[in-house]
């Protein structure tokens, strides 16, 4: 198929702001890929499927250099252009469509498939002469491209490609061209058969597969490979947290680390996943010692939190304190040694050959505790108590937040697993001071004292596939390293990432995660999304988390009572 075709599908896409246009827009183009299924990840501007991480590799300066090589225009022209645009993109197709000798080179139409293949090829290069190599391969896409094809071809190669298609357009464009429903009823049914098989395998090409033949069923789990994890939605108090769960209900801890999905395979491989779906193994040697040592079973998946302790004192550390772990690939046993984790297991959705996500909470939590053989700093079951007596609870409350934990997770003993899915079925409860994850989606310099530092950050809440800013924050970080996260480390990150410059400002790809802790929220016409946090301050940065993990509209709305 040509790769013309795709980019007036971008297009068309980037040129609305309504969901049901963009899933129309969708549904009617998957009819034309049918036959090769994995052209579905280039809708999101993906090469592979969610659970593959491999980068490709490519930094705006590269592309710079590719865009220049491309045209035989000076390098200061392209990051003229770039500071004008904003958009690598639109610089390639600027720069690209003027050259009046480029027009020779649109004769070869460029297809779909070589674009992907040129691509996926971008991860494995390694070694002497790799940057050569890349461009090269970008290069020769760019030769054969019209201007249009090279804005979409940057885009993709920079993981932005503006769009606006986010997981749940996506699946809804499944829904309708596969199943074509009737009513929003039948929509909203194989909506949710749809997610559950997607949040079972996180790869949208299988997905779709399996939905046109009308055979989700036939996804399953399978250890080794990266699932979706089941998320919870915040309990205002402890009444709240009955009223949602019921009563009884289990009351766990709420451990202050984070997320870990342990996999072990039938022949024995141990596979270490975040809430990212990334795959940390190499980086957790430990954590593969004690399951191996610790827990039977020929095959399973267990959900986790890997918590930091001081080796010295035994007392538990926050989650700031380990974060770096996540990140390190060299030095390990140095660093395992300075910061030693304890994990934690609350629960489990696949032993030796079945799949447990239908299984009650009680009884998952059961068979845990009877194939994990706890050990103190190493590997132990997350504290628990099932009561109906908030007293009982407010007690261990309390202990909990004595040992430096965040609070409690409470959990509906009946309740199915359920990936990727807040469905009320387990709820967090955390003290008083409010707090959401969100994304930083720009910055601004500072002046005085803290010139030469970004000190002003602008965050967003998401609302599939767009992300709506809800203020701005300037407070949280620290001026000295020492004393946590640090304006300087945050500048250091951001600059990496920024991708377009105004002034003193600067928009980044929203890739960094942050906790930003708020008094309330209140509407306001000046963000996007029609609300601002009062009294904001980032408490620490998410490294565990992505963009689909942070906060959406509709939480935003519920703190200030707005249903509509």
């Amino acid at each position: 198929m040509d790769y013309l075709k795709l980019c007036n599908i971008y297009h068309a896409l980037e040129s609305t702001t309504k969901g049901l246009e963009k899933t129309e827009i969708l549904a009617e183009f998957l009819g034309d890929i049918r036959n090769d299924p994995k052209l579905i990840y280039l809708l999101q501007g993906n090469i592979f499927a969610d659970y593959d991480h491999r980068e490709l590799g490519i930094s705006h300066q590269l592309v710079i250099k590719t865009i220049g090589k491309v045209g035989g225009i000076p390098e200061a022209d392209v990051v003229d252009a770039f500071k004008e645009l904003g958009d690598l993109g639109k610089v390639a197709e600027s720069l690209l469509g003027n050259k009046k000798k480029q027009t020779a080179l649109f004769s070869n139409k460029l297809s779909i498939e070589k674009v992907m293949t040129n691509l996926q090829r971008l991860p494995s290069l390694e070694g002497k002469g790799t940057v050569e190599i890349k461009i090269g391969l970008i290069v020769e896409l760019l030769h054969s491209a019209t201007p249009m094809e090279a804005k979409y071809i940057v885009r993709t190669v920079l993981s932005d490609l503006k769009i606006g298609v986010g997981s749940g357009i996506l699946r809804d464009a499944i829904v309708m061209h596969c199943f074509k429903p009737k009513d929003i009823q039948d929509k909203k049914m194989y909506a949710v058969s749809v997610q559950e098989a997607y949040d079972k395998s996180t790869d949208f090409a299988e997905v779709f597969t399996k939905a046109c033949s009308n055979e989700l069923e036939k996804i399953k789990l399978k250890p080794g490979k990266p699932v979706k994890v089941m998320l919870f939605p915040k309990a205002k108090n402890i009444e709240d947290a009955f009223r949602i769960v019921g009563k009884p209900a289990a009351f766990e801890y709420k451990y202050d680390g984070f997320r870990v999905m342990i996999n072990k395979e039938e022949n024995g491989q141990i596979k270490i996943f975040t809430r990212r779906l990334e795959e940390i193994t190499t980086q957790f040697p430990d954590i593969v010692e004690y399951i191996e040592s610790h827990v039977k079973g020929k095959s399973f998946i267990l959900d986790a939190e890997a918590v930091g302790f001081d080796a010295k004192t035994k007392k538990y550390t926050d989650f700031q304190a380990i974060s770096q772990r996540i990140r390190r690939k060299h030095d390990i046993n140095e660093i395992m040694e300075k910061l030693p984790i304890e994990l934690a297991v609350f629960d489990i959705i696949y032993h030796d050959g079945n799949n447990l996500i239908e299984m009650p909470f009680g009884k998952r939590r059961k068979l845990i505790e009877k194939i994990v053989r706890e050990e103190e700093f190493k590997i132990v079951l997350a504290k628990q108590i099932i009561t109906d007596d908030t007293k009982v609870v407010e007690n261990f409350y309390g202990n909990a937040l004595g040992e430096n934990q965040e609070g409690l997770m409470g959990k509906n003993l009946s309740a199915p697993y359920k990936p990727g899915a807040r469905v009320g079925y387990a709820v967090k409860l955390k003290p008083e001071d409010k707090d959401l994850d969100l994304v930083i989606t720009g910055a601004e310099w500072g002046t005085g004292k803290r010139a030469g530092w970004l000190t002003s950050f602008n965050v967003a809440c998401r609302e599939d596939g767009e992300l709506l800013q809800v203020g701005k924050v300037s407070t949280g970080l620290k001026e000295k390293p020492e004393e946590g996260l640090s304006f300087g480390k945050m500048t250091k990150i951001l600059k990496k990432l920024a991708v377009e410059e105004h002034g003193r400002k600067i928009v980044v790809k929203p890739e960094i995660i942050v906790a930003v802790q708020y008094q309330n929220v209140q509407k306001s016409p000046s963000y996007s999304s029609g609300y601002a946090l009062r009294f904001p301050r980032i408490v620490r940065m998410r490294e565990d988390r992505d963009v689909g993990d942070i906060a959406t509209i509709g939480e935003i709305k519920e703190e200030v009572g707005d249903k509509k």
